[in-house]
């Protein structure tokens, strides 16, 4: 199977603007007539749906710590009929966890070597000049083996600041695709979990046709085409089968925090999704075989979650007799209670007796890896998932049996471990696959 060619956005860190240049990217060579597929390296899910709303293509998350080589081709098929595939990275190029997971260390790096797309460093150059070309450079060759396409300079302060930035890169051998003069107004929304999500922005049309004229203006987008390359990947993986035919999926503001690969294959083997809104007080879809909460802010929405009654009673319902399953914030919402950051105690769903509170905040960030002591949908005992967990919630009870035994990417114990009670199980860790063969 040939992949697609493409290109992996990446930086030297966080916080250089990668994001800005990828959607301003993809929304570019849309409007210029190409098929695009957006893809996202690592466990992030709230950037692929920015990634949707720029390119009118649905974007995938690809992570080599989690995922086996089965999972990562049957996920890099999804850009059948595209014309070219652009990833976004996470964090720095080569930032990843000291121990291998199922097919690497889960850095943007390993994601674009594996698919064979060369990288476009996006680098900060405010308060340097040809010094941004010596650390530019240490990326290059910190892997030899990586196909690199060249630099965008972002933050560029003036015309001279920009002539003696690039008269360094061109110094060290590296080709400047573009710079970026500094603008304050091209930051997106932020809050505790990183960027706001899409759905919440206030004009992100609008935003994203500015980054692509910004783009346009200042990038040379026929030498990044030129640049996309690709890579023959193996066949025979699948994406992750459904845990039921008919699925109720919470998606709204507070809970729409789910991994694109996991729904796209519950759809193509033919399970029924049903999207309902907690936040709307709608009840689950009452044929469901599952009802599926996904994680997202309900810490921000405590009030109209504790008020939603037609939706608490229609959870109640379909757990008495089948599965209802929780991730992060719907495991959230599952519990007794939900404290939020003013110390005000709101009443969840109580069908699992977890207490939780926003109030005594704590970063929980990190991969996952558990060994189920009890079924959950789709998984029996003893089965191994690999997550990611991502929150700042504590937990204050936790009263019913843990669901799994959980670690980190080391393997170092972790106290959230999901619970189990009657048909319900939650666990804090989002899923995104199980250890493949």
């Amino acid at each position: 199977m040939n992949n697609a060619p493409g290109i992996m956005i990446s930086a030297p860190s966080s916080g250089t603007g990668k994001t800005t240049v990828m959607l301003g990217l993809l929304r570019a060579l849309a409007e210029d007539g190409m098929r695009v597929q957006p893809f996202k390296s690592g466990p992030d899910y709230i950037d692929p749906a920015f990634h949707l709303a720029a390119a009118g293509r649905a974007s995938f998350n690809l992570d080599t710590w989690a995922m086996g080589e089965g999972l990562l081709s049957a996920i890099a098929a999804q850009a059948k009929g595209a014309e070219i595939c652009v990833a976004e990275g996470s964090m720095g190029l080569y930032d990843g966890v000291a121990t291998r997971g199922q097919s690497g260390f889960g850095t943007s790096a390993e994601t674009a070597q594996r698919m064979g797309w060369p990288v476009v460093l996006v680098v900060d150059v405010s308060g340097q000049a040809q010094s941004a070309a010596a650390a530019a450079l240490g990326f290059r060759m910190y892997n030899p083996d990586l196909p690199f396409a060249g630099v965008i300079l972002n933050r560029v302060a003036s015309p001279r600041h920009e002539r003696l930035t690039a008269l360094g890169m061109e110094k060290a051998g590296l080709k400047v695709l573009g710079a970026l003069p500094r603008r304050g107004d091209l930051t997106l929304p932020e809050r505790h979990l990183g960027l706001i999500q899409a759905v919440e922005h206030p004009d992100l049309e609008a935003a994203i046709a500015g980054y692509a004229a910004f783009l346009r203006t200042h990038v040379d987008l026929e030498a990044i085409k030129a640049a996309a390359r690709g890579k023959p990947l193996a066949q025979g993986g699948a994406l992750p089968a459904p845990p039921a035919q008919r699925i109720a999926l919470a998606q709204d503001a507070a809970f729409s925090f789910t991994y694109p690969h996991l729904v796209e294959g519950w759809r193509a083997a033919g399970a029924e999704v049903l999207p309902f809104s907690p936040l709307a007080d709608e009840a689950p879809d009452a044929t469901a075989d599952l009802v599926w909460l996904p994680g997202g802010y309900p810490e921000l929405h405590a009030g109209r979650l504790a008020a939603a009654d037609t939706f608490r009673a229609g959870l109640r319902r379909h757990a008495e007799t089948r599965p209802v399953h929780g991730e992060c914030g719907g495991y959230m919402a599952l519990g007794a209670g939900l404290i939020d950051k003013e110390g005000q105690r709101h009443a969840m769903a109580g069908l699992l007796g977890l207490v939780t509170s926003y109030e005594k905040r704590k970063f929980h960030l990190g991969y996952r890896q558990a060994e189920l002591r009890a079924p959950m949908p789709a998984h029996a005992p003893g089965a191994r998932l690999r997550g990611h967990e991502y929150h700042y919630s504590t937990i204050l009870e936790q009263p019913d049996a843990p669901l799994a035994k959980v670690a980190d990417a080391d393997g170092n114990a972790v106290p959230e471990t999901g619970s189990l009670r009657g048909n319900v199980t939650g666990t804090f860790f989002h899923l995104i696959t199980g250890q493949e063969a």
